[in-house]
């Protein structure tokens, strides 16, 4: 694993390579994309990706939960949490490449 994070420059600058808009129309893009999953999912609505996954909003109900150093029992407040499931397109991308590396390493 690399451990690198990918940023929002980073995606930006990757629409900028492909796609050939300025920086500035790419920066803007990649903002406008995130904010329109962000607002989906902000309303409860299911965002689904082709070959890549779904953002999915679930609703936690209150429950009883524990203080790990002391044993106090706290209740925990009902929420809305978010999923990402990836698409089964993605997960066999990540373990083909899993398989790649690992090919690569044995053979040095």
């Amino acid at each position: 694993m690399s451990g690198k994070t990918v940023t929002r420059a980073d995606l930006s600058e990757a629409v900028y390579q492909t796609v050939g808009l300025s920086r500035t129309e790419s920066a803007d893009l990649v903002e406008l994309f995130i904010d329109e999953i962000s607002d989906c999912v902000v309303r409860g609505e299911q965002v689904k990706l082709s070959s890549f996954g779904s953002f999915i909003v679930r609703s936690k109900g209150e429950r009883v939960g524990r203080n790990p150093k002391t044993g106090e029992e706290v209740p925990i407040t009902p929420r809305r949490v978010m999923v990402f499931k990836p698409s089964n397109v993605l997960k066999q991308r990540i373990n083909d490449a899993l398989m790649e590396t690992a090919a690569s390493q044995s053979d040095d």
